[in-house]
């Protein structure tokens, strides 16, 4: 997929969060059973990587059950992040705007999780790592192959060598409802044929209308990106909405 290609899915989903930040929230007042499914397993401790955290309900949930260990939140909506849990403070919960699509979100989370400036040097026998990564509807939202699996690829590196990730992307096609929500590229000014194979506009009706850019993945294209990218899927299952399919999670560790 072409540069300019890219940078106009990325662009369209930034304005989309941005703009529709408050009824996006609205519509996310619980955790999506997956998630809860999917956290079971994380120990009270552990240093967590929360990517596209959006207004912290997994945060919240986490203090809940008495989480002791340092949350970092990344978000590229800052409308979203503004509504984060007041009552979750630094230095256990910390949240900070990044651009998901580029990895210069790298080093954010090390100097959040450190404590250092984002200009400071890591100490190379102190790396800055995480016991687990967390990307719930996020990969979905990355245009093209190779930046989905240059993204998989620099979460390996800011895993401890037991780290988890825990993964999900949305099968909308699943639903005959979601499928009526698909929109022709041309309304946003993009040929079909400079898309993917799997890539979709899907319409937003709450608090006005807007679209978002998703990418399908079709079967295996979730664990095949694990596997290129030196991980090794430890458990999967189906969850959320309708019929308990519209959620394909994985548990990934280092291979």
């Amino acid at each position: 997929m072409r540069s300019e290609v890219v940078e106009r899915l990325l662009s369209i989903n930034r304005e989309f969060y941005q703009s529709f930040a408050d009824p996006f929230r609205a519509t996310r007042g619980k955790l999506q059973p997956g998630v809860a499914r999917a956290i079971e397993t994380v120990n009270p401790d552990a240093n967590l990587l929360d990517l596209g955290c959006a207004h912290g309900l997994l945060a919240e949930e986490l203090a809940g059950r008495g989480h002791s260990g340092t949350y970092v939140g990344l978000d590229s909506s800052q409308p979203l992040l503004d509504s984060a849990p007041e009552h979750l403070h630094p230095p256990q919960y910390q949240f900070a705007l990044a651009d998901l699509g580029i990895v210069e979100w790298i080093p954010i989370a090390r100097s959040l999780l450190t404590g250092r400036a984002t200009h400071e040097q890591i100490p190379v026998e102190k790396p800055a790592l995480f016991d687990w990564i967390f990307a719930f509807a996020v990969v979905h939202h990355i245009p093209s192959s190779n930046l989905r699996q240059s993204t998989v690829a620099a979460i390996r590196t800011l895993l401890t060598s037991n780290g988890r990730v825990a993964v999900s992307v949305w099968d909308f096609l699943s639903s005959a409802r979601l499928r009526e929500r698909v929109v022709a590229w041309d309304t946003v000014g993009v040929n079909q044929e400079d898309v993917g194979e799997g890539d979709y506009l899907v319409d937003w009706r709450e608090g006005g209308n807007g679209v978002r850019y998703v990418h399908h993945f079709g079967d295996d294209e979730l664990r095949d990106l694990a596997e290129k990218s030196g991980f090794r899927v430890l458990r999967e299952f189906r969850s959320d909405g309708e019929r308990g399919q519209l959620g394909e999670y994985q548990i990934w560790e280092v291979a």
